[in-house]
């Protein structure tokens, strides 16, 4: 599971723009920040203030700013706004899609599962992206998936 290029570069700019929530900045200044090529910052700003994450102004004094506080913007929303609802398959995005819908066995754990990412992503701001907790505090790990592969035979 991962998310998309455009989602991870979105997260990039939104936590630059949370170190200086009041200021209007042009894409062009948050390109040479965040050192993501411009007509991509052009393209996720216009995606983001349809979805009102960002605030766009036109003219000499113009500029891209966050719509709300930077502790009031969750990584959740922004992944949202991007990938669209969080869910790991297709029957916990709660449209019903999935021909063995009413007899499948774990759709209600799928739907857990994709309820606490949805939750884990709610619990992160844009406030806490621009001061992370030291990795000490919350260390990376990478679970083993070697042995959950099938093999070439299997």
């Amino acid at each position: 599971m991962r998310l998309g290029k455009l989602t991870d570069y979105a997260t990039v700019i939104l936590t630059e723009m949370a170190r200086a929530p009041s200021r209007r900045q042009s894409a062009v200044e948050l390109a040479n920040l965040t050192h993501v090529a411009a007509p991509t910052v052009s393209k996720l700003l216009r995606q983001l203030a349809q979805v009102g994450l960002v605030e766009a102004t036109r003219g000499a004094h113009g500029g891209y700013r966050l719509a709300r506080r930077p502790e009031q913007i969750t990584i959740a929303e922004v992944v949202a706004a991007l990938e669209g609802p969080i869910a790991l398959t297709t029957c916990s995005d709660g449209a019903d899609s999935c021909p063995i819908d009413h007899h499948c066995g774990v759709r209600t754990n799928w739907s857990r599962i994709s309820d606490a990412i949805e939750r884990a992503l709610a619990a992160v701001t844009l406030a806490d992206m621009v001061a992370p907790l030291p990795e000490t505090e919350f260390p990376l790990r990478r679970l083993d998936t070697s042995q959950a592969r099938p093999t070439a035979g299997a």
